[in-house]
């Protein structure tokens, strides 16, 4: 686990899958790998499965609060010179600094999990509150690279154990919801990215991705440890 920004470095090389990085930008953390991913996520764009060649997490000041997030995506994968087509688009007012890196090589997998961390907007799910529909930048971006093989239900699990880990480790921090004082589960604005190579070289796909599998237990395992890095730090310098 690494927070490879923090000492000034601008290009994090990934250690188990040649060729992927995750590079630190003016205002954005863009991931990219060898190959266009098959890409699952709860992104402002495009959000579902899409193909991505580039996964973007965009930093944007406190007081955005724009009516159009997507509009304002494509925009800026134009400065970007980025594809708007093949390209995952987060937001974040989170320290992009802080990003906490975490990879693992496994059965039939290597996996790269990057992770950012705001907490202002911490709430736990399953309480009553008044919803809103603007977007709040207080958020945790997970963004999970996984060179290997995986079915559409799993990439699906993905999340759900990815999720999962989130929450344990927000319970660990002690992060809680203000307007109730309840251990928080997540933010008001999360958002997750599964991108998987689906490169034929792998001889088996993963059905599943619950905890009890490899893949799944890595994927806690890495967002867990990630999440308490970045939580833990996002106050410092």
């Amino acid at each position: 686990m690494t927070q490879p920004f923090r000492g000034g470095g601008d290009c994090y090389r990934s250690a188990v899958w040649k060729g992927a990085t995750l590079c630190l930008l003016e205002d954005r953390i863009e991931a990219a790998c060898p190959e266009r991913l098959h890409a699952l996520s709860s992104a402002v764009h495009p959000g579902g499965f899409s193909h991505a060649d580039r996964i973007v997490n965009w930093k944007v000041p406190l007081t955005y609060r724009c009516d159009d997030p997507v509009r304002d995506l494509i925009a800026m994968c134009g400065e970007w010179g980025c594809d708007p087509r093949h390209t995952v688009g987060l937001l974040t007012a989170a320290k992009l600094t802080h990003a906490s890196v975490k990879e693992v090589e496994g059965d039939r997998f290597a996996l790269l999990c990057c992770v950012t961390v705001g907490t202002r907007n911490a709430a736990r799910a399953g309480m009553p509150r008044r919803t809103f529909p603007a977007y709040a930048p207080g958020t945790i971006n997970t963004v999970l690279l996984i060179d290997g093989r995986m079915t559409e239900s799993a990439m699906v699990n993905a999340v759900i154990t990815a999720t999962e880990a989130k929450s344990a480790a927000l319970q660990r921090l002690g992060i809680v919801e203000r307007a109730t004082g309840e251990t928080a589960t997540g933010t008001t604005t999360d958002a997750v990215v599964v991108g998987v190579s689906q490169h034929p070289r792998w001889d088996a796909a993963h059905a599943y991705a619950g905890a009890a599998t490899t893949i799944g237990c890595a994927i806690g395992e890495a967002v867990y440890g990630a999440v308490l890095e970045a939580g833990r730090t996002q106050h410092e310098d």
